[in-house]
């Protein structure tokens, strides 16, 4: 009953972001959501390795921006294990970034520890990675892209524990993998990450937000953890 409970809380809160952005609903609060961005300010992250905030990175108009290359990476302050994440994104025409999770500052740049979901302009966009696939590793099945165009908002959410980890586009899922699997192991040993031993090994660590150099913004960034069986 607590497990249907907690899954109806969820649906209704993911249901009504779109209407109070950067809140959180009696409802979230009760299913254990927390906000990591208010639309105000940028004090629950901080550059990677650094302390503060870049300038290109902005609060404009309720959302947290990328204005401009430059900015840095930037990683949520506190660290997380088990969690689900929710978050809208909006990238600019041609545009790419990152999220990435269990990130450790002990490289010279977030990816080569924390798994990457994909964020870019499908239709413009150079990289052949698309936006939602956790970066060369997991993909959804061939043709399935759920993604709105460069200028509107899209939603990301993910679930990572050790017992599964799911990616969902707009709603649609994509991907269900076992981070630390044999099959997991494989990926990564024929990705370019074999050459980082670092790399998806942490159980838990920062989340980040990529600057790869273009225009790109955040909102809604929600966050609930999640306890250890």
């Amino acid at each position: 009953m607590k497990s249907f409970l907690a899954l109806f809380l969820t649906t209704f809160c993911l249901a009504a972001d779109h209407h109070h952005p950067n809140t959180l609903s009696d409802a979230e609060i009760q299913a254990g959501w927390t906000l990591l961005f208010d639309g105000r300010r940028i004090d629950q992250f901080r550059n990677y390795r650094a302390e503060g905030v870049k300038e290109a990175w902005q609060v404009k108009d309720g959302a947290l921006t990328l204005t401009k290359k430059g900015g840095g990476d930037l990683i949520t302050k506190k660290q997380y294990g088990s969690f689900e994440l929710k978050l809208d994104y909006r990238i600019s025409l041609g545009g790419n970034s990152g999220l990435m999770y269990h990130v450790a500052e002990t490289e010279s740049t977030p990816w080569k520890t924390g798994p990457e979901i994909q964020i870019q302009d499908n239709t413009k966009g150079r990289d052949p990675q698309k936006a939602g696939w956790l970066y060369q590793l997991y993909r959804p099945a061939e043709g399935v892209d759920a993604t709105h165009p460069s200028g509107e908002w899209n939603t990301l959410r993910i679930l990572i524990t050790p017992e599964k980890c799911v990616q969902w586009m707009n709603g649609t899922k994509y991907v269900q993998y076992i981070k630390g699997s044999e099959d997991w192991k494989q990926r990564v040993a024929q990705s370019k990450f074999s050459k980082f031993p670092n790399f998806g090994l942490q159980t838990a660590g920062h989340i980040c937000l990529q600057d790869h150099g273009d225009v790109v913004s955040f909102r809604n960034i929600k966050i609930r953890q999640i306890k250890s069986q």
